[in-house]
């Protein structure tokens, strides 16, 4: 602890600054410790948990450039596989101001990064933080009577919001549902049925026998928790088409890429890519998956629209968003390439 004191004092030196140029200081404190570092969030993996067969929860030691995160929000990952960086965003499921942040990953089918880290990931690593987001956050006057509901790995921002306000010592009416395959696949079921003053059920969608049957209904509102006062939702497209049908103001957040498909007749426009000089006609898809069939291999994240990670900047030409289908016409402006699709021609610097 203080030798990392020390060295945080001596980072912000002026003169040592201008001794250690034009790289910095930082260029030579990441050799003796990766996070050591002022300008770059990073952390370290300090523990490793794997509490179901198909996830891996991290806990991660951030460095003081990362500036933490508020309750439900993601955070971008970024992790070095076969001498390539990978970003992809997760939602921390400890509480917010914890000291360290957990990460609990669930493994999809062909996921690069979660498949990694579940079958990779152990203390020591070092893996980098950026972009902190996502406005599926708690009101600053917490609601009297909150259901929160989710599936899979949507428990995590759930986790984080229910932890916080654990931590505050709220003597609020909650309710929380959630979803999962099994009961193995279940996370955190032993942590929240010790959680008290929260009436927690849970519903399994292929095996075993849980507090409520099938899939999210009329029903299973009223079983935990009748007239809420607000409503959280977080987990695949379906679950959360199915809570809003029932609450149509429930907030929401789903972390499922939506598919998006070609339009009957693509725009056959002329597509330049031209810090790489690679031209290619669109097909109608968005510009990340075409900029990836011509060959190059942009930044990208969640894949989703929410990450920001696969902006660039569009120099010339229109591009609709493919989530809520604004049509852009500035020739000058920033545009997140994994939901945007060219309408006509256009240039984007990548």
């Amino acid at each position: 602890m203080f030798t990392q004191t020390l060295t945080r004092r001596a980072r912000r030196s002026p003169l040592l600054e201008l001794l250690t140029g034009p790289h910095g200081v930082d260029r030579y404190t990441e050799l003796v410790d990766r996070t050591w570092t002022s300008g770059e969030a990073r952390a370290k993996v300090v523990a490793v948990r794997r509490q179901t067969p198909r996830s891996v929860t991290l806990i991660l030691e951030p460095n003081h450039a990362f500036t933490g995160f508020v309750a439900g929000q993601h955070i971008n990952l970024t992790v070095e596989i076969d001498g390539r960086r990978r970003t992809r965003c997760y939602s921390p499921a400890s509480a917010q101001g914890a000291t360290h942040i957990e990460l609990t990953i669930g493994s999809h089918d062909g996921g690069l990064v979660s498949t990694y880290l579940c079958d990779n990931a152990r203390p020591g690593m070092v893996v980098g933080l950026d972009s902190v987001g996502g406005d599926f956050t708690l009101p600053a006057e917490r609601p009297t009577r909150i259901l929160f509901v989710s599936g899979g790995s949507g428990i995590t921002p759930v986790m984080s919001m229910l932890r916080t306000m654990r931590d505050e010592g709220s003597d609020r009416e909650i309710a929380f549902i959630h979803y999962a395959r099994s009961p193995e696949e279940a996370c955190y079921a032993d942590e929240l049925a010790a959680m008290p003053g929260v009436h927690v059920m849970h519903g399994y969608t292929r095996a075993g026998a849980g507090d409520l049957t099938g899939h999210f209904d009329a029903d299973h509102l009223a079983a935990a928790m009748p007239e809420p006062e607000a409503v959280y939702v977080c987990g695949p497209p379906a679950l959360v088409d199915a809570v809003r049908a029932h609450v149509p103001d429930a907030q929401s957040e789903s972390f499922v890429p939506p598919a998006f498909s070609a339009p009957a007749q693509a725009t056959g426009g002329r597509i330049s890519f031209t810090d790489s000089g690679v031209v290619a006609t669109d097909d109608g898809r968005p510009l990340l998956a075409q900029a990836e069939e011509a060959g190059l291999t942009p930044e990208s994240g969640c894949r989703m629209g929410i990450c920001h990670s696969c902006t660039r900047r569009k120099t010339s030409g229109v591009v609709r968003n493919l989530v809520t289908g604004t049509v852009s016409t500035a020739e000058e402006e920033d545009v997140q390439i994994c939901v945007s699709a060219p309408v006509g021609d256009v240039e984007i610097a990548l």
